[in-house]
């Protein structure tokens, strides 16, 4: 079974958990869903995972043809110690990526998108990057080295992947001794989390002690609660813009640096790393910022949703029967998804004058 029908196989789970924890939420007068947030996080896991189509031959093809050319040995697909070894490699080359997907700009320019979200519930695990696999791939060469055969490497992928979706909520709280080893809901709140003291920590995907090995761990504090979204907001529900966003922001200071040096310096320093001043992180006080929430009329609401389901069923099939499909068809079809996402995403964002009707 390919891996794109894996994720229409869970789909269905997927948002039956989003409307658990949203019931959950409502009972407990802690609802953490918006409507315009939810859409836009889904849009843009819909995209990644439209765009993993043209990209997949590229990312796995690589690593089949180092496994194929350069593996030191071929371990056997049979053992179990295999499996279990290749998952532990897995979340360890991971937590590397992860890490310098923080503290590396061309990094951060794929992965700020999962963080833009000013919510933290079980939509944000599903709002994924389209330009991860521009660099990515290169972290886990290591495993085709070693002799990990592509099949292995592959599932130990997706059961990593699908493992940290349940940690995308703030309705399951402390979790005693599995806090202390495992990514947990706890753990991955300090992650997504703006505040000065949580800021680029707990990066393990499967398991926490990498972090607590490395020195990046965070406990949750009860003094100091969470607060959700990037540093630089993006303030728009647009699913290209979400991606564009970063390398924007980088290719203009790189226009306005004069030196070639540090024109491409600035791609593997820190995201706000300026040229003769270094980094500098000015504290932050995140209660001071407002939410980006505009206001939506009800007509609006109705046919962004109804365009969003419709374009979920579009995806849902295009990700079923992709390996029937040519690369052009590909292509065009995820073209044509790409700008029914943005359509949705202008129902999304009212006019001003709509925005002052409605508040």
């Amino acid at each position: 079974m390919q891996e794109a029908q894996i994720i229409v196989l869970v789909t269905p789970v997927f948002f039956l958990l989003i409307g658990l924890e949203l019931w959950i939420g409502k009972r407990r007068g802690r609802n953490t869903y918006r409507f315009n947030d939810a859409v836009s996080s889904i849009s843009l896991g819909m995209l990644s995972q439209l765009v993993g189509l043209l990209t997949k031959v590229f990312t796995f093809g690589i690593y089949v043809w180092v496994y194929e050319h350069a593996a030191l040995t071929n371990l056997s697909a049979s053992s179990v110690w295999v499996w279990i070894s290749g998952l532990l490699l897995y979340d360890l080359l991971y937590y590397w990526y992860h890490r310098l997907g923080h503290t590396t700009a061309l990094l951060w320019a794929a992965h700020a998108v999962h963080h833009q979200s000013e919510d933290y519930n079980l939509s944000t695990a599903l709002r994924q990057t389209s330009s991860g696999w521009l660099v990515g791939w290169i972290f886990y060469l290591p495993m085709a080295l070693i002799g990990f055969p592509p099949l292995v490497f592959g599932t130990v992928a997706l059961i990593d992947l699908l493992y940290q979706y349940w940690v995308h909520t703030q309705q399951i709280g402390r979790l005693g001794w599995f806090d202390r080893w495992f990514c947990s809901p706890s753990n991955h709140r300090v992650h997504h989390a703006v505040n000065d003291p949580y800021l680029d920590r707990n990066y393990g995907g499967i398991l926490i002690i990498w972090d607590r090995i490395f020195g990046s761990f965070q406990d949750e504090l009860d003094e100091e609660p969470c607060v959700y979204g990037t540093r630089d907001a993006l303030q728009n529900w647009n699913p290209l813009a979400a991606n564009w966003q970063v390398y924007a922001r980088l290719i203009a200071k790189m226009r306005a640096t004069p030196r070639w040096r540090d024109k491409l310096r600035l791609w593997w320093e820190p995201a706000h790393w300026q040229p003769g001043l270094g980094l500098k992180v000015e504290p932050y006080d995140p209660q001071a910022r407002e939410l980006y929430d505009p206001a939506l009329p009800r007509g609006r609401r109705i046919a962004a949703l109804m365009a969003f389901v419709l374009l979920l069923g579009v995806v849902t099939l295009l990700l079923w029967n992709a390996h029937l499909m040519t690369p052009g068809q590909k292509f065009a079809s995820v073209a044509a998804t790409a700008l029914g996402l943005v359509g949705v995403a202008w129902l999304c964002t009212p006019g001003r004058r709509e925005a002052l009707a409605t508040a």
